[in-house]
Order: structure tokens, then C-alpha cells, then sequence
């Protein structure tokens, strides 16, 4: 197969693409949302108003079939849920913003705009008429109504000879509305489709002005391939691939052959083009070379091709275990498929009937993989899927990975950053800035840095802390499990435990964002919850927590209305980062950017506490080095750093002292153990300290005269 690359902008032919039945999908489910909160809460109905963002979004990005699309499926759960009145808004709403959103993507003015409103104000117009004619028992009763209340008023204002002739005004204008009503209805409706979608054009316009800069592409979007599935045997020769508007390629002369029952493991560093080659694989077409099959990809397909991701939770979609394995196969299809067995052969016997809500990371990647077997998969492409999970789920994740292409007739390909879980593979693959090399440079681990300044008194109290999600229902989950934990300021703690321990539980009480079901978690001595802010929490997809377009956007919001670029600088320098990173679009940044970036954006909002959950997952080598190195810089600028995380070998030279979480319990031994190594460390603050860790500048400085 060869090929370009699927272009930006949308396909202008054939059927809807994932993408846009995707975003369709979930952009019409909020306009449903907030029509429905609309219509039934009165205080609410401006959210009607909000309701044209999504629909102006989805007009602005895709096709006009999947604006209609996603129209009418909101505008039938609309009506189930609230009736005609609020689907017959809902519709209008979408009308408007289709005219706002396509006249935008397609380049087009103010009179272009305004020449479709005009269309769809008299279409409109004609709707209401017809709608009125068509049902004429309705509209008489409607209209007698209208009379009866006229002449009401009318009555009314004869007892008062001053109001006599206001009523007669009003009785005479009422007939002369019903009488020629078809035109009064139609010219008021034509009038409000048209002032609406003049004034959308100046409000919704600029909302979607400033939210064309978010990313609308699939990458995994591939030209239609009308041939039989048959994915394996896959060869690329000479296969390479630039994205859009991209300086270099991403990939470069890859020469590859991929057969049945081959476990094959292509491991490189972040950036190397590892995510690329998985495209190539899963059936999109390289710029230049060529990829040939015996027929089609068919991703997604029976007997095609899978792909299990690192981030399991966006791969789940079913409320409990058994129909997330089967969930978007035909039913035909779905009642064929063993779901027992599949859960048996992956790890789960038994968790059918479990939330998926339950269950730990491992066990979301081990259901992941029963789902791509529900698709009886020639090829199966694990990229990066043991990347988030603890060193046991993820050596058993690759034990599965293994020995499916024994038991079944497949290939398995697993896309990874970590050498060791290459050891089982029949082949590896070692990827380097886009081209195949024979080995990947070795990168030194983290060394023990002994602390640069002293640990103050406890800054961070929590006793007897337990937490119960779903408390006093049938789903109730218990977490933790009177947990009693001190840390002292300026201390750097690793809290260690396996997928589904409570760790992230924890991460989420101790920033103050969840309240705890019984127990006290105190600040400096007052309740956290009463000091939102003064913990920051370090989510461990840091994606997730940018949201703004720029990166010293992002920082100076952190930071507060205060933060000039002056303070984003210097955010900037405390993490390493350049300061023409500034500019930079958040998307163009890669995973260990992105942690840098949070932790700026951390250090400008001036905390007492920083938690970071699992700050080297998704991390190659050099990625974990340089955060680790950062994070020495920081403790040694005196923030109290808490840091949840499964790499013990790699945290433990920047972190004092560890703590075990077990089950939701820190064990009493641990934490006598724990007190004491920190006792110790103060007492010794250089020992076990081979090399010293370099940086450019001091931290402290950058962060103690950055307006703390």
C-alpha cells in the first residue's frame, strides 16, 4: 500500500469517519445535557445558549453530515427526556450553529452567514406554519384559548371607563393576529432565527475562534480499503512518515516483516517513532515506501487488527466487566463470544459481573486485552500498554502478551521503553529518532543526592484517614483504611504500593480534592479542605491537567492574575526548561514536556506541598533521569515533595524515606521504620552519595525570589 497522509481537514466523501461519529458522539451528549438542564431547571435557560458551543464545534470541524448525525440522535434522546418543546430548541440550536460552524471552516464572511440564516429563517418559518396547519384541532383550541383571555382583558378594563379603549385595542389586535396568523408566525419565528443568528455570529463565532487551535485529527485515520481483511503477513520496505506540517519525518526507511505467531517488541526512547510504526501497522499509509498486506488492516474489525493502548481507562466503556469485552460488536457477534473463557485466558476468571470502576490498572490492561480478543485479531498491537501499570502487573501483562501467539493464530507486536519487558519477544525491534538501529544507548540510572538543606517541623497530618467510594450503596469500594501518615516540610516521601493499593486515593485526600469518609488530614495544622490550593496535586497523565493553549498560558494562570512573564520565566528555569518555550502550543509538547511543564506551572502557584502521582510513568530512561534530577532540585529549594510512584529503584535516590501502601494500610512497622530513616537522613545528610547531580543555575533561587 502506499500513499499520502490523511490531510487535517475532513474527507468531503463516504461514510462517517471514527472520528467524527466520535466527537459526534460526545459533543451532541453534552448539547442533550445542557438543553435538558435548560428546559427543566427555569434559572438554567441560559444554558440553551451554551448549548450551540458543541454543535458550532462539531460544524466547524467535520463534514455537514455529521453535524446532521449528531443532530438528530440528541434531538431523539432530547425528546425522550424532556419532550417536544426542548427538541424542537435543540434543533433550532443546531441549525444556528451549523450556519456559524460551516460558514467558519469554509472560510466564509459575515454575508455568507447571513444569506444561509436567511434560508433556514424561512425554512424555519415554513416548519412552524406547516406544523400549525397540519395539527388544526390544536391550533383552534390554541386560538380559542388566545380569544377567550383577549376578551377576559376586555371585560377587565370596560369596568374602568379610562382603560375601555385599551381593551377594545387589545380585542381588535388579538383578532387581527389570528386572522392573519400564519404570517405573524412565520415573520416571528423568521425574525428570531435571524436576530439569533446574527447575534451567534459575534458571541459563538468568537468562542470558536479561540477554540480552533484544539487538535480535531485521528491519527489512526486511514484511507477506505475495500479489500478482504487479511493484515498478516506485514511487510514495510523502505516505509517512512511525515505528519502535516511537520519539519522532518517521524519515521524514516523502516524495513519490517511481521508474520503469524511472532511476538514481536519494538522498543526507543520517547520520540523515536514507535506510536508512528503502530500506525503503519494498524493500515495507515506511509508518505513514502510502501506497506503490503494481503488485504486490508481492518482495525477494529473481526479478524483484523487491535491495538491495546497505555491508558486502559480510555479503553473501557462498559459499566461492568463481561459487557466492556463485547461492548461495540454486532449482537450477533457478541452472543458468539465465550466472555468466561476470554476472562480465564487473560488473568480475570470470575470478574464479569465486577465494575470495571474497580478494578486496579493492571487489571483494566489484562480487560483491554480480553476485548481486543473478542475481536478474534490477526494481529494484536500493545503500544505502550505496560507503561502505567506496577513492575508485577506489568510483568504479567507481558507473560499474557507472549503466549497468546501460541495459543492462537496471531502476531503479537508490543511497542515499549523498558528493555526488560523486550526479553520474552521472538524479535526486537530498537527504534532512534525515527530510524531502526542495532541498540539503544544506555542511559545512567539516578543516583543517590543527598539532601542540601534541612527538613522543618510536620506541615502534613494524617490520622486514622479512611475513604469509601460509592459509601452506603450496594458499589460501595473501600480504599483506604485508617491511614496515619506525618511529613515534615521540606521533606521528600515516596509512598509505594501496587496497582489498586489506594495510592491515587491518597494523592486526591492529601491535595484536599476528595473528602475522606472518617479520619483528619490538617495543613500546618488546619483542615485541608479549608486550603484548597496550598497542596498542589501532580496528576500522573499530565495532559489532563493543561488546558490552556500556550504554555506560559498555562503557567500564568496557575499562578494567578499576578503572574507576568517575568514569573513564567522564571517557572520555566526552576524545571529546566527554555524560556522561548513560552510560546510553545501545548500540544506540540512530549510526555516528559508536559510533566516539566505542570511542575512550572506547580512552582508559580507557590505551594506548601506538591503530590505527584507516578511522575515517571510514560517515561523513557533519560525522561526518568531528567524528572528525577528536577525533582532533587525542587525538594533542595525547600518544597515538601510527596511522590506516589511504583519505581522504587529510580525515586528512592531523590526521596528520604519510603512508606509502604498495602491494601489501603500503611503497616504500623513501616512507619516506625520510616520515622527513623528520616532521623537518620537529618543526621547524615551526605552519605550515600556517589556523584552529584547536575543542573544548570540554582533552583532555590529561581523559586525563592521567583515573588514567593
Amino acid at each position: 500500500m502506499n500513499g499520502q497522509p490523511i490531510a487535517d481537514g475532513p474527507a468531503e466523501r463516504g461514510p462517517l469517519r471514527p472520528i467524527e461519529l466520535a466527537t459526534g458522539a460526545v459533543l451532541g451528549g453534552a448539547t442533550v445535557g445542557l438543553v435538558t438542564i435548560g428546559s427543566v431547571i427555569p434559572v438554567a435557560g441560559a444554558l440553551n445558549l451554551v448549548a450551540a458551543v458543541p454543535m458550532g464545534l462539531i460544524a466547524h470541524r467535520y463534514r455537514l453530515r455529521a453535524l446532521v448525525t449528531a443532530a438528530v440522535a440528541s434531538a431523539l434522546v432530547a425528546f425522550v427526556a424532556t419532550g417536544l418543546v426542548a427538541t424542537v430548541g435543540l434543533m433550532a440550536t443546531a441549525t444556528v450553529a451549523g450556519i456559524i460552524g460551516t460558514a467558519k471552516r469554509r472560510g466564509g464572511g459575515f454575508l455568507a452567514m447571513f444569506g444561509l440564516s436567511i434560508l433556514a429563517s424561512a425554512l424555519w418559518a415554513g416548519f412552524a406554519v406547516g406544523m400549525l396547519q397540519l395539527f388544526s384541532s390544536g391550533r383552534n383550541l390554541l386560538f380559542d384559548n388566545v380569544r377567550n383571555a383577549s376578551r377576559g382583558i376586555q371585560n377587565l378594563a370596560a369596568r374602568q371607563p379610562q382603560l375601555e379603549p385599551l381593551g377594545r385595542t387589545a380585542a381588535d389586535l388579538t383578532d387581527s393576529v389570528l386572522r392573519w396568523w400564519w404570517a405573524w408566525v412565520g415573520g416571528s419565528v423568521a425574525t428570531g432565527m435571524l436576530a439569533t443568528a446574527i447575534f451567534s455570529w459575534f458571541v459563538l463565532g468568537s468562542v470558536l475562534d479561540r477554540l480552533a487551535w484544539l487538535p480535531g485529527s485521528d491519527r489512526l485515520d486511514a484511507p477506505p480499503d475495500e479489500r478482504p481483511i487479511a493484515p498478516l503477513p506485514v511487510t514495510l520496505r523502505g516505509a517512512s512518515f511525515r505528519y502535516p506540517g511537520a519539519v522532518r519525518e517521524a519515521l524514516r526507511d523502516i524495513d519490517l516483516t511481521v508474520a503469524v505467531g511472532e511476538f514481536v517488541a519494538i522498543v526507543g526512547h520517547n520520540g523515536s517513532g514507535k506510536s508512528t510504526l503502530t500506525r503503519l501497522l494498524a493500515g495507515l499509509p506511509p508518505t513514502s515506501g510502501a506497506v503490503q498486506r494481503p488485504g486490508s488492516a481492518g482495525l477494529g474489525h473481526l479478524g483484523g487488527t487491535t491495538l491495546v493502548l497505555q491508558r486502559p481507562e480510555s479503553q473501557t466503556l462498559g459499566v461492568l466487566v463481561a459487557d466492556d469485552v463485547v461492548w461495540g460488536l454486532p449482537p450477533e457477534q457478541a452472543a458468539e463470544v465465550e466472555v468466561d473463557a476470554l476472562l480465564g485466558e487473560v488473568g480475570l476468571n470470575g470478574m464479569g459481573e465486577k465494575e470495571t470502576a474497580t478494578l486496579s490498572g493492571g487489571q483494566q490492561q489484562r480487560l483491554a486485552v480480553a476485548a481486543a480478543l473478542a475481536r478474534k485479531p490477526a494481529l494484536l498491537i500493545a503500544d505502550e500498554a505496560t507503561s502505567m501499570i506496577d513492575p508485577d502487573g506489568r510483568r504479567e501483562l507481558v507473560e499474557l502478551l507472549a503466549a497468546l501467539p501460541k495459543r492462537h493464530a496471531m502476531a503479537v507486536v508490543l511497542v515499549t521503553h523498558h528493555e526488560a519487558d523486550a526479553a520474552a519477544a521472538d524479535r526486537v525491534i530498537h527504534l532512534s529518532e525515527g530510524r531502526s538501529v542495532e541498540f539503544l544507548p544506555t542511559w545512567p540510572k539516578p543516583v543517590r543526592d543527598a539532601r542540601r538543606r534541612p527538613m522543618g517541623d510536620t506541615i502534613l497530618e494524617l490520622r486514622g484517614i479512611a475513604h469509601t467510594y460509592n459509601r452506603g450503596t450496594p458499589w460501595e469500594a473501600p480504599a483506604l483504611h485508617a491511614v496515619d501518615l506525618s511529613v515534615r516540610r521540606g521533606e521528600a516521601l515516596l509512598v509505594v504500593g501496587g496497582n489498586g493499593s489506594g495510592k491515587s486515593t491518597l494523592a486526591w485526600i492529601m491535595a484536599g480534592l476528595i473528602a475522606p469518609s472518617s479520619g483528619r488530614c490538617e495543613l500546618a495544622g488546619k483542615p485541608i479542605a479549608k486550603q484548597i490550593g496550598r497542596v498542589e496535586l501532580a496528576f500522573q497523565h499530565s495532559r489532563l491537567q493543561l488546558q490552556k493553549q500556550t504554555v506560559g498560558a498555562e503557567i500564568a494562570d496557575w499562578g494567578g492574575r499576578a503572574t507576568g512573564s517575568g514569573a513564567v520565566g522564571r517557572a520555566l528555569d526552576a524545571v529546566g526548561l527554555d524560556r522561548s518555550l513560552a510560546a510553545r502550543s501545548i500540544e506540540e509538547l512530549s510526555g516528559g514536556q508536559a510533566k516539566r511543564v505542570v511542575l512550572a506551572a506547580i512552582v508559580a502557584s507557590h505551594p506548601q506541598v506538591v503530590v505527584l502521582d507516578e511522575p515517571l510513568a510514560g517515561l523513557d530512561p533519560a525522561g526518568r533521569a531528567d524528572i528525577v534530577e528536577l525533582l532533587a532540585r525542587l525538594r533542595d529549594s525547600g518544597l515538601t515533595l510527596i511522590i506516589i510512584s511504583h519505581d522504587v529503584a529510580d525515586m528512592s535516590a531523590v526521596c528520604d524515606r519510603t512508606v509502604h501502601l498495602i491494601d489501603g494500610r500503611i503497616p504500623a512497622a513501616d512507619s516506625v521504620s520510616a520515622i527513623a530513616a528520616v532521623t537518620d537522613q537529618v543526621a547524615r545528610p551526605h552519605d550515600a552519595r556517589p556523584a552529584p547531580l547536575r543542573y544548570p543555575g540554582d533552583a532555590a533561587q529561581h523559586i525563592e525570589h521567583g515573588g514567593r
